[in-house]
């Protein structure tokens, strides 16, 4: 008969410890083969689809589209060896081969040596080679997800208190009194640890007890919670209709990376207005050049970023981070420009590599390429991390000014206003310009307010006369 493996939730890299799951790309007893998108998960970082190392027959699936899993948590099962599998009352020999990529991903891989082929007697078919476990209980909903019942010929895994057991035994986990206790999601041991709360304590309502995340959120609401918790449940009694939407995915990272750098981050902000007049003239200089097949056009980003790498040439001082555990100021010696991208699943910041080497018109392409991918939910983690420095273009919103928030590790970022007509004194006249407001947010302890002020001087400077940047390049 075939043997059934199953997969788990890889490390996808870049240290995330776990994901939603979107979108399921197949369904029990669907035929997959080696390498094949089977689920398409959304982590802190991008949307991913997931190959699987295995082809065979799929026999479970674990979690359903909206749940998030840990990394190690079963994804799905599926039956390898042979596509047509024998019915449960065979008497005739089976061979089983284990089939595998060769490819290997963070966390997992299948490049270990073949299993040799054996023989099963018809006596040996009554449990599969690796049986799924438990599923993990979902982040939003009360209910257990339950996998659907596995094809004729796969005996299905222990399931309840037993393999909660089992699980909590194997991460080492227990209450050194009466043995581990029923839950098998980490999710619902950190939220019971983030709580004060006792799991020995309670009551499970899953299968056999197990205790599920809704049974955790019901003992805080009851009273079990922390003062501060109790004071948030009190806050939520007063608005009970109100919407809750939960801090996760991309929306979640993005509110923790904020939050980390208003707490850690002493950060000052500076502005200043430009002319902008001769930066868009030379804008359309340079798109006008060359007549049709010149290539793409030159965006106003484009040519801020180039300001950027010039300005971090001068000031390389907001090219750096603090390593605060070492107390030390760490100045980085390449320019990894991010720039913020608004996306239907929120606010991305891809990041442009060895900007400081590129032409304006190289950085274009890739801004143009990152945006394009941030759109689609197909960026990759590496194209979100390592940053050094980062250009924040809200006038496309409409708005004149803001105050960034440094995109921590970071040690400043540079907003950039609307470029609208005002009345300007140029040249000893009142004239019509078309005018943008720049702030800098800088973190003070990499530098004072002469550096930053020297920063965005020097960049007002290039914005209202280009031929400035000429010195540099």
């Amino acid at each position: 008969m075939p043997q059934v493996l199953e997969f788990k939730l890889p490390d996808l890299g870049e240290g995330l410890t776990e994901a939603e799951i979107v979108r399921w790309l197949v369904e029990i007893g669907d035929v997959v083969a080696i390498d094949q998108p089977v689920v398409e998960v959304e982590t802190a970082k991008a949307m991913v689809e997931v190959p699987c190392p295995y082809g065979g027959v799929v026999t479970a699936r674990f979690g359903e589209e909206g749940a998030e899993l840990p990394v190690g948590a079963p994804l799905l099962t599926v039956a390898v060896g042979s596509v047509e599998l024998e019915p449960a009352g065979s008497t005739g020999e089976a061979e089983a081969e284990p089939s595998g990529s060769g490819n290997v991903l963070v966390g997992y891989g299948t490049g270990a040596p073949p299993v040799r082929r054996r023989r099963v007697r018809p006596e040996g078919l009554s449990a599969p080679a690796v049986a799924p476990v438990a599923p993990v209980a979902p982040a939003a909903s009360g209910a257990p997800t339950a996998p659907v019942a596995p094809a004729a010929g796969v005996v299905p895994a222990a399931s309840g208190a037993a393999a909660s057991a089992a699980a909590s035994a194997a991460s080492g986990v227990s209450d050194g009194v009466r043995g581990p206790v029923a839950v098998v999601s980490p999710l619902v041991r950190k939220l019971a640890r983030q709580h004060d709360l006792d799991l020995r304590r309670l009551a499970g309502s899953g299968p056999d007890g197990l205790i599920l995340r809704a049974d955790v959120e019901s003992a805080i609401r009851s009273g079990a919670e922390t003062p501060q918790e109790a004071a948030t449940t009190d806050q939520a009694a007063v608005h009970p209709a109100g919407e809750r939407v939960p801090l996760r995915g991309v929306r979640g990272a993005v509110a923790d990376k904020l939050a980390r750098s208003r707490r850690e981050i002493p950060d000052a902000t500076c502005w200043v207005d430009a002319d902008a007049t001769e930066l868009m003239a030379a804008r359309a200089a340079m798109n006008g050049a060359g007549g049709p097949g010149a290539g793409p056009k030159v965006s106003v980003l484009a040519l801020l970023a180039r300001i950027c790498t010039a300005a971090l040439a001068r000031y390389p001082e907001l090219n750096s981070t603090v390593d605060q555990e070492a107390r030390e100021i760490v100045r980085l010696p390449g320019v990894n420009l991010g720039f913020a991208a608004q996306t239907e699943r929120g606010l991305v910041v891809p990041v442009v590599r060895d900007a400081h080497a590129r032409s304006t018109e190289s950085i274009g392409a890739e801004i143009t390429r990152l945006t394009e991918a941030a759109r689609t939910g197909t960026l990759k983690p590496a194209e979100l991390t390592g940053g050094t420095f980062t250009l924040n273009n809200y006038g496309v919103f409409g708005v004149d000014g803001s105050t960034p928030i440094i995109n921590h590790p970071e040690a400043a970022m540079l907003g950039v206003g609307r470029i609208v007509p005002k009345p300007w004194v140029h040249e000893g006249e009142l004239a019509v310009r078309r005018v943008v407001q720049l702030s800098l947010t800088f973190d003070h302890r990499v530098c004072d307010g002469g550096t930053a002020g020297g920063f965005l001087r020097y960049v007002a400077d290039c914005v209202e006369q280009p031929a400035v940047l000429l010195r540099t390049l």
